[in-house]
């Protein structure tokens, strides 16, 4: 019935099966009732009797009664003889004898036996057919239904040694009414000019038209070969581009054809791949695509075996073709291509038809990799399917995800553009034995010989190489015997003629140059290129007649013939070891190329098979039976390719993936051809018990191999090393079978190739009797290695074909040409994935062999040979370097030899210079490495990889790769191994790595560290470790037990006060706080509490406050946190929490917030960073209040090891010096994580037997399971993606309904990691599992949040969290995880110091971030990892907590060892000893080495040296070891800074003493916490300023600070600065520019606040707000550094600078730019120029009134609010009063200053001064003070970003030279209490109670000249925050008694000159 009725008709089918009684009973009763219809006519009528029939009707009656007697002939008659009643039987199925047995069984059977859901037989309406029955391929059924007919005029002729079945000519397809041919010029702009030289799409380009270009449906065509398939595929690739095209070609105005189109495309937007099943078929697309779309700059590249890409190509590469293997590889490596994959728009499949082939599992899994992307991505990518002919149209197109009623398009043979005649030849006899070949050789030449007497071309198909040659000759010689060889030649008479048989002549193709003479050839894929070339020529331009090929040339060349012969069916299968039938679709491919539709009217195709095969190709071809799949075949590797790509995980998932297959299609369709029995079916309808145990029983095969790991019992699966590296090099899992047997840790190289040549890859290779000969041969010249087995085997041939390719040895026959080339390109891949599997098993020996040999197999000369052979040196000078393999002159004596005697050496003094620049740039580079102990049995290694070569573009490309791995003294096993790149951009510089690496004792004497290039043969450097003056740290791991204590009550504070604070959070102590209570609370010792992340240390200072505040009413507490948000967290609760209780004032001290001094001293808790405190305290003599400490709580003290640990030990150390020099005890209390060196950290902070709490780190008040996953992968970003579905599955797992919390290393992670799992979510049943809110509460949410990405990803549940969030949004996404309506928090590192915000799960995706100073990824500290996953619980909600931390898997044992163990904390101190030794120096603690080293010793590096002095380099650990050490170090330290002009050092020899004073650079660097690096930079360039443009040339200064080195430059920001560099004024410098400089990026950000533009992307908003918030400190060091210079020019240039920069204005804008944020440079002409109205300068505005104000701004805008925000901010600036008074004098002889009545008769070089006195003149307006102003002497800077407070400099100069300048500030006071919070806003009643800024005194010290006489000097009040209202004064003095006096007034400056002035 299926055959009867078609596979479309399956619903109707059902119908029929479900309703078999009837239908059966129904036939029985009809022919009751023909019997008495049969008895009524037979009765005689009277009357004439008159029967009419047409000639069709007596046709009909002749075939149904010779039916008739067919069947009467083969059944039996029933009782009554009923023909009838055996017909109706027998179409039923069943014959008489069955008949009541099946109905007892059909009577028992259900009903329903097929699926109701089934497909029924819908017609769909782009089906095209020539024949009535076109849904069966226009194959005609024989009446009764029991086969097929053949087509209407089918001859069969019976000879006496063949049969020959002829099917004629199809008949054409009718033109539908609805058909309309598409003209080009219909078309729009970019299809017409792409189509240019047609005139008009054929009929099925134009019918399909509408649904390629006009929509985005994913498409079927399955169409004849020749039909213009692939100009289909063009109009759906225009689709795409048009999608990218500016503008939409629909809308542009094109009217001249003699022009292209303009057009600009996004082209990095899209990509587009089309997959073609042969190579050369690859190559033929590229080459039509790159033509027709050149026009467009679109880039058509291929991409296969035998053509690589550069990553830069494939960027720069629209349409990438490729084969289906190809294009696996690329996208099952999820880590490394994803970012091209993503971009996938359009993905084509050429010849879809083959997934009935061997090959057709590729395309399979290809299709349903893209089909999860589409869902799991939520991308669009269209599908595009063509095929040639294709029976179930309907099962391919519903795997395609193809619309049946849009995008299925189906024409049948009718639609050939030239008709195919058919002829089926079946010779007598058994099919390869010689009779037959002998037979098939005749009849064939019959056939080619009529054929070409006609005058036609004939191609004779054979399925071997070798037949190819031999049936030619066989022709040949037929042709010969007949006398009829002439008939063959080709014409002699054409140019081209003579032309080609020169051609000929130089082929090395002997049969090819034998053959030509007589019109024949040959065509296969064992001739050189160049050749096959040749002979598609030949053939193309009819000089052969007949050509022998094999089907590669109907796949991959188009190359049309009149007629085609397929002469024998049986193909040789090499996996099956057996000859099997040529398959259908090849047999329809090779008859594809019959017809030439330029030169005939049809074509003729043979198919010659044996008679026993001859109806299996007549039924196969008219009939064509369903395609089917092939997937099960290869359903182990792919499974291993999904697991390895994450995208199967479970057997579950694996489950999903099948039903994405075309296999799951066909085993519903089909199922008995997949092994299921009928009834499974009827049971299981959707197969998923079935698709179960096919997904277990292949990834139980894939856990024995070692592959994945299979827990069988919940179906979990994970790729292991194995199955990742079988997975990214294609190897077949029975390959990874022999590996696991035969690969040992020790291997040479003969024992690696025979390994390599046992690989399943090879099985197809064939030793022929043909080649034995030669093979014997190479044997014994070309193989280095043995051959085991010989060369009778598979692998033995493979092994000498191998070898013989790296010998560079001539093949003479062209099989094994073709066979060494298969082996050598697979052989290359294999050995690399070998050397992966070595390096993954940490062996040493395999690793270097398998490396070795894959450069040999790519450079084809073996390892033993001298490396200059890989450079073009000529054979006769190469002998004096190498002979036959032995190196003469080894690469050593070479490097040390300059040209002249490389010259002498090679006896040719002309070529000695060529051969020195090669031997200079064979890469090798040198390895140096430091080892420092961490403990016992873990080192650490700074390694430093220098090359040491000359970059030649021509001979390294543009990268160059090492392998570095470390090995033991054996040289076996490898500690570790990383891939160094370098690039022609900065090779030379030094890459510095820093790993762990295991060590057992006994210590070996040394270790290696082996540095091999990838692809350089020669190229290797090994260094070897000396453990010889090695000296592991003492084990002193100190731990505090857990006591099993009774929980204190709160009320064991005896204090009301406080136990009222800690009963609004909880009424008992935990078990860690109880033990430590006593120690803190009751007793003065200074403590170390160590406890893990969450344990409640945060109580454990409160403690220590509060018995200092008991103890010490009146002094203060400082609370020290390392990170800014550490301290807006505290400052957040204790402010809200503590202060108001306890009537204490609190104060936060950051470079955000600024406190005035009397703030700072009406404080009780002091809460700060270690800098901005390190920066107070040096002043401490100067500073009451650092007196007045009584208590220091440094949280966080493990950070001792980090980049601010060095401050942490100064602060320390300085409070304990404070403390002994004022006679009063400061109390220390650390914070920190469990230590292993606890014991010395407590020693250094003076804690003997009391004070010391270590607990460890399963301390936790909520146990913690920490699992820790590795991921493969070189490039961070890739490795980054391959994370997120691991952590969506983790989330699922862990913490389906409880919150989350993903760390990543930056922001741009943060949106990527959300996009991914918002992706993932919508794969689920509800995506929005992770959001707890209705509706209108998230809609309410999302109106308040600022950026687009979050609003997105909140709206699924998943908030973000980073810096360059707004405020707002942070705080939107900190609350709503708190208050659990959003489940997962995506953030960055500083959330985990910052926001108490815990969860149920922790993942910490990635422990490496992008350091921008070593321009590369580096770890994080250990001790941000320990604090991000002590995020891990929520001790109110959990009863137990995970944490997953994903690594690189190389890391893996090192963070499994130290999160499980505790971590040394060493010092890092000596690294950046210069500024804290010159604080030291400036502050007047330290003048002389004596005293520096004195310094060291209080400090914890100095105790540290002594327990580990390997670490710091110490060679001698004795007291004298580490003074000496000490001494050199503060030596070295004082050089640096003298040097950098800091300091002056003197050595006195006599005595041994070296003495040390500050400069006042060195006081200026200490006093704004600067570099001296950059004071040294100041210095030597202040000097060389053009005055010309000093504005740009102190830009460029400020921007070369050495502070700037921080600042992150991420990856391709590079090309950000550069654009950015186009659209600012100054250009950053002359000649080249390193974009990637921090720098560079600085000045960039700066300009571009300068200018007010819009910066790029949301890190470059952060950064700027970086830069912003250090400029000013470093501006202000700048001036002192002009000031002592005397340069008063550059002085008052930076001033201004600092204008500009805190106004975001440029100098010569307008200053009316101030007034407000918006204000345009147009509004502001626009006030300047008013008619009636001159504005001098801004001042002209100040002394408005508030009416005169708005006269003058509102007729420039329309808008009051506007208007009134513009006189409000002019309102904000400033109106100041100066005056000037005399000062003070040295003079007389007094020690006491004496005060001056006057300037008049001033004493000659002598020191006086004068005081100026600025204040505030009050306004008088209506108008409110900006919003931003929160308080009095803030300045109105909008545009900063940041509060700043006005200040001025009093500049006193004559003429050029600086006298004096002083700073000025107008800060303001506040009387009340509270906190002083991060916007300078004084919560509590303080904004109420602020004071009117008072005026502000300053006193300027000069020196008189040396001449007598009247000097009049320059006064000049600069402000530091507004442009435009500097003011300038005279000051007259007189030098000497007779000159003029002065005015008794005690002030300088009249009242009436400040009146003018204002």
């Amino acid at each position: 019935l299926l055959e009867l009725v078609g596979f479309d008709n399956m619903e109707f089918l059902g119908q029929l099966v479900s309703q078999r009684a009837n239908i059966v009973r129904g036939i029985t009763d009809e022919a009751d009732r023909a019997r008495v219809a049969a008895a009524m006519r037979d009765r005689a009528i009277p009357g004439v009797q008159a029967i009419i029939r047409s000639e069709k009707d007596v046709a009909i009656e002749k075939e149904i009664n010779k039916a008739r007697r067919k069947a009467k002939g083969k059944g039996k008659q029933t009782e009554d003889g009923s023909l009838e009643d055996q017909e109706a039987a027998r179409i039923l199925g069943f014959g008489a004898d069955l008949r009541r047995a099946r109905e007892r069984q059909l009577s028992q059977r259900p009903a329903e036996v097929l699926r109701p859901e089934a497909k029924g037989a819908e017609r769909y309406p782009h089906i095209y057919t020539s024949t009535p029955a076109g849904n069966n391929g226009g194959a005609l059924l024989s009446m009764f239904g029991s086969k097929y007919a053949l087509p209407a005029g089918t001859v069969r002729n019976e000879f006496s040694d063949h049969e020959e079945i002829t099917i004629p000519i199809a008949k054409a397809a009718v033109r539908r009414a609805t058909e309309q041919p598409i003209a080009i010029s219909d078309m729009d702009p970019l299809c017409q000019y792409t189509f240019r030289k047609y005139t008009s799409l054929n009929r099925i380009q134009s019918i399909i038209y509408p649904t390629a270009y006009k929509t985005n449906e994913n498409i079927l065509l399955s169409a004849p070969t020749g039909a213009g398939k692939t100009d289909v595929a063009l109009l759906t690739i225009l689709r795409t581009i048009s999608q990218y095209c500016s503008p939409a070609p629909s809308e542009l105005d094109w009217t001249d054809p003699s022009r292209k189109p303009e057009f600009t495309v996004a082209k990095s937007e899209f990509k587009i791949v089309y997959v073609a099943p042969m190579k050369a078929l690859a190559a033929e697309v590229v080459e039509k695509y790159q033509s027709r779309l050149k026009w467009l700059g679109i880039q058509c590249r291929e991409l296969t075996g035998d053509m690589q890409l550069t990553k830069a190509e494939v960027n720069a590469t629209q349409i990438i073709v490729t084969t289906p293997e190809k294009w696996d590889v690329v996208t099952r490596k999820g880590s490394g291509d994803m970012e091209l994959v993503d971009r996938v728009k359009l993905l084509i499949v050429d010849e879809i038809h083959l997934l009935n082939e061997d090959r057709g599992s590729v395309i399979e899994t290809l299709i349903a990799r893209t089909q999860r992307q589409v869902e799991a991505r939520q991308t669009m990518i269209r599908l595009v399917g063509l095929s040639a002919t294709l029976p179930n149209y309907v099962d391919v197109s519903g795997f395609l995800g193809v619309n049946p009623h849009k995008g299925l398009f189906y024409f049948d043979a009718g639609f050939r553009p030239v008709p195919l005649e058919q002829h089926f030849v079946g010779v007598h006899g058994k099919a390869g034995t010689q009779a037959t070949t002998r037979l098939l050789n005749r009849v064939c030449y019959d056939r080619v010989s009529q054929l070409v007497a006609e005058g036609n071309q004939v191609m004779v198909f054979v399925h071997a190489r070798k037949d190819t040659v031999n049936t030619a000759q066989a022709l040949r010689e037929l042709a010969l015997a007949d006398g009829m060889l002439d008939q063959f030649a080709s014409p002699e008479n054409t140019r081209q003629h003579a032309q080609l048989v020169a051609r000929v002549g130089k082929s090395r193709n002997r049969e090819l140059k034998d053959l030509f003479a007589q019109g024949f050839s040959i065509h296969h894929a064992g001739m050189l290129r160049s050749d096959r070339t040749l002979v598609e020529e030949l053939f193309g331009k009819g000089l052969v007649r007949v050509l022998c090929c094999t089907s590669t040339l109907a796949w991959g060349v188009n190359l049309p013939a009149y007629a085609v012969v397929i002469k024998g069916t049986q193909v040789y299968n090499s996996q099956k070891g057996a000859f099997t039938d040529l398959s259908i679709l090849d047999v329809l491919q090779i008859f594809g190329r019959a017809g030439r539709p330029q030169y005939e009217t049809h074509g003729v195709g043979y198919i010659l098979t044996t008679h026993d095969r001859l109806s299996h190709y007549v039924s196969a071809i008219t009939m064509q039976h369903p395609i089917e799949s092939r997937f099960a075949s290869n359903l182990i590797d792919n499974l291993n390719a999904e697991i390895s790509l994450g995208t199967v995980t479970n057997v579950e998932e694996g489950v999903a993936w099948l039903g994405y297959t075309y296999m799951y299609i066909r085993m519903q369709k089909n199922p008995s051809v997949y092994g299921l029995a009928a009834d499974e079916l009827a049971d299981d309808p959707m197969l998923g018990q079935r698709r179960g145990e096919m997904i277990r029983n292949a990834a139980r095969e894939l856990s024995r191999l070692q592959m994945i790991v299979f827990d069988p019992v919940t179906g979990f699966m994970a790729n292991k090393d194995l199955g990742r590296i079988s997975s990214a090099y294609y190897l077949r899992h029975e390959s990874v079978e022999a590996f696991n047997k035969a690969m040992r840790a020790r291997m040479t190289e003969a024992d690696a190739i025979a390994m390599l040549c046992v690989s399943k890859e090879f099985e197809q290779i064939r030793v022929r009797n043909t080649e034995e000969k030669e093979l014997k041969q190479l044997l014994g010249s070309a193989c280095c290695c043995d051959v085991k087995g010989g060369i009778d085997s598979t692998s033995g041939k493979t092994n000498v074909l191998l070898q013989a390719n790296i010998s560079r040895a001539t093949l003479q026959d062209f099989a094994l040409v073709s066979d060494s080339a298969y082996v050598a390109q697979n052989g290359s891949r294999i050995i690399r994935a070998l050397f992966e599997i070595a390096l993954s098993r940490n062996w040493g020996p395999a690793a270097s062999v398998a490396l070795s040999l894959s450069k040999s197999i790519e450079k084809q000369m073996w390892p033993f040979e001298h490396p200059l052979k890989q450079f073009p040196i000529p054979p006769g000078i190469m002998r004096h370097l190498d002979n036959g393999g032995n190196v003469l002159v080894d690469m050593e004596r070479l490097y040390d030899m300059d040209s002249g005697e490389l010259g002498a050496l090679v006896r040719n003094q002309a070529f000695g210079s060529t051969l020195a620049s090669y031997v200079s740039q064979l890469p090798r580079v040198e390895v140096s490495a430091e080892i420092a102990p961490i403990t016992r049995g873990v080192l650490q290694v700074t390694m430093t990889v220098q090359a040491v070569f000359e970059w030649n573009d021509r001979m390294h490309g543009a990268a160059e790769a090492f392998w570095i791995w470390v090995e033991d003294a054996d040289n076996t096993e490898i500690y570790h191994n990383e891939n160094v790149l370098l690039r022609k951009r900065g090779y030379m510089e030094p890459k510095v790595s820093v790993f762990t690496i295991p060590v057992h004792e006994p210590l070996p004497t040394q270790i290696f560290i082996r540095a091999v290039s990838d692809r350089w043969i020669g190229a290797e450097t090994v260094t070897a470790i000396s453990f010889r003056h090695l000296m592991l740290p003492e084990h002193h791991e100190t731990h505090t037990d857990l006591l099993d204590l009774q929980p204190l009550p709160v009320t064991a504070l005896n204090d009301p006060c406080l136990e009222a604070i800690c009963r609004q959070r909880f009424t008992h102590f935990n078990p860690v706080q109880t033990q430590i209570f006593h120690t803190l609370y009751r007793q003065p010792y200074n403590a170390l509490v160590g406890a893990p992340t969450g344990s409640g240390k945060t109580i454990a200072a409160e403690l220590a406050m509060w018995w200092a505040f008991r103890e010490h009413p009146r002094k203060k507490v400082v609370y020290i946190a390392p990170l800014k948000a550490l301290v807006k967290e505290r400052v957040a609760d204790w402010g809200e929490r503590l202060t108001g209780p306890m009537g204490r004032t609190l104060v936060e001290m950051t470079g955000d917030v600024a406190p005035d001094p009397e703030s700072i001293r009406q404080a009780d808790i002091i809460i700060t960073t270690p800098e901005k405190w390190d920066g107070v305290s040096r002043a401490w003599h100067a500073r009451e209040y650092v007196q007045q400490v009584s208590l220091v709580i440094i949280d966080e003290i493990h950070l001792l090891g980090g980049d601010r640990g060095p401050i942490l030990e100064v602060i320390v150390s300085r409070m304990n010096h404070i403390a002994a020099q004022t006679a009063q005890t400061v109390r220390v209390v650390g914070l920190s994580t469990a230590l292993a060196n606890a014991r010395d950290l407590a020693d250094w902070l003076g804690i003997a037997k009391v004070g010391l709490y270590n607990f460890r780190h399963s301390v936790r008040p909520v146990p913690l399971e920490i699992y820790i996953d590795g991921f493969p992968g070189r490039h961070y970003c890739p490795r980054m993606a391959s994370m997120n579905r691991p952590a969506y599955r983790a989330i699922r797992m862990h913490s389906p309904q409880k919150p989350v919390i993903i760390f990543v290393s930056s922001r741009r992670q943060t949106r990527l990691t959300a996009q991914d799992l918002i992706a993932f979510c919508g794969m689920e049943d509800n995506p929005r599992h992770f959001l707890h809110m209705d509706d209108n509460e998230i809609e309410a949410v999302l109106e308040r949040t600022d950026d687009p990405n979050l609003r997105l990803s909140l709206s699924f549940g998943i908030g973000m969290h980073h810096a360059g969030l707004t405020q707002n949004d942070r705080k939107i996404c900190e609350q709503l995880f708190h208050d659990r309506k959003i489940q997962i928090l995506i953030a960055t590192s500083t959330l985990a110091w910052g926001v108490n915000l815990p969860a149920h799960l922790v993942i910490l995706k990635g422990t490496e971030f992008y350091d921008a100073k070593s321009k590369g990824y580096v770890d994080f500290p250990l001790t941000d990892v320990l604090q991000m996953i002590g995020r891990a619980g929520r001790p109110q909600f959990d009863d137990r907590a995970v944490a997953r931390i994903f690594v690189t898997d190389t890391k893996k044992e090192f963070y499994k060892k130290f999160l499980h163990e505790s971590f040394p904390v060493e010092s890092s101190l000596h690294k950046h000893l210069h500024e804290h030794i010159n604080a030291e120096v400036a502050g007047g603690t330290i003048t002389s080495a004596q005293d520096a080293v004195e310094y060291l010793s209080w400090t914890y590096l100095y105790r540290r040296l002594r327990q580990n002095p390997t670490y710091y380099g110490v060679e001698d650990s004795s007291e004298r070891g580490v003074n000496a050490y000490l001494s050199k170090l503060v030596v070295e330290c004082f050089g640096e800074l003298e040097r950098a002009l800091c300091v002056t050092v003197d050595f006195d020899y006599a005595k041994g003493k070296v003495s040390v004073a500050p400069t006042p650079l060195g006081k200026i660097a200490s006093q704004y916490y600067l570099s001296h690096t950059t004071m040294q930079i100041f210095a030597t360039r202040l000097d060389s300023i053009d005055h010309a443009n000093m504005f740009c040339d102190l830009l460029h200064l400020l921007s070369e600070a050495a502070e700037w080195a921080e600042l992150p430059v991420r990856h391709n920001e590079d090309l950000l600065n550069r654009e950015l560099e186009r659209q600012v004024p100054f250009a950053i410098a002359r000649g080249r520019v390193d974009y990637l400089s921090p720098h560079a990026k600085t000045n960039l950000l700066l300009q571009k606040h300068l200018v007010r533009g819009e910066l790029p992307c949301s890190d470059y908003v952060t950064d700027t707000r970086t830069v912003l918030d250090s400029s000013i400190r470093i501006l202000q060091a700048m001036v002192d550094v002009a000031a002592y210079k005397g340069r008063l020019e550059c002085s008052l240039g930076i001033m201004e600078l600092m204008q500009a920069i805190k106004q975001a204005t440029m100098p010569t804008d307008s200053p009316l730019l101030q007034l407000d944020p918006d204000i345009s440079a147009r509004d502001a002409q626009l006030v300047s120029t008013q008619k009636g109205r001159k504005l001098r300068c801004l001042g002209d505005l100040l002394v408005l009134s508030d009416s005169q104000l708005k006269s003058v701004f509102g007729p420039l805008h329309a808008d009051p609010s506007t208007v009134e925000r513009w006189c409000e901010g002019t309102r904000a600036l400033p109106l100041l009063d100066v005056s000037v008074t005399p000062g003070f004098t040295m003079d007389g002889g007094s020690s006491k200053p004496q005060k001056l009545t006057s300037l008049n008769g001033l004493e000659p070089l002598t020191q006086y001064s004068i005081t100026i006195t600025l204040s505030h003149a009050p306004y008088k307006t209506l108008f409110k003070a900006p919003r931003m102003i929160k308080e009095v002497g803030q300045a109105y800077t909008p545009r900063f970003g940041k509060v700043q407070y006005e200040g001025w400099w009093a500049v006193l100069a004559q003429d050029t030279e600086l006298l004096a300048v002083k700073r000025i500030s107008m800060q303001g006071k506040s009387e009340s209490t509270g906190v002083w919070a991060n916007n300078g806003e004084v919560r509590a009643e303080g904004s109420k109670n602020a004071k009117k800024t008072e005026s502000r005194t300053a006193k300027l010290m000069f020196i008189t000249p040396e001449t007598q006489g009247a000097y009049v000097l320059k006064l000049l009040v600069m402000s530091d925050a507004y442009l435009g209202l500097d003011q300038e004064y005279d000051v007259n003095i007189t030098v000497g008694e007779n000159q003029m006096t002065l005015s008794a007034d005690a002030s300088v400056i009249s009242k009436e000159k400040l009146a003018e002035y204002q």
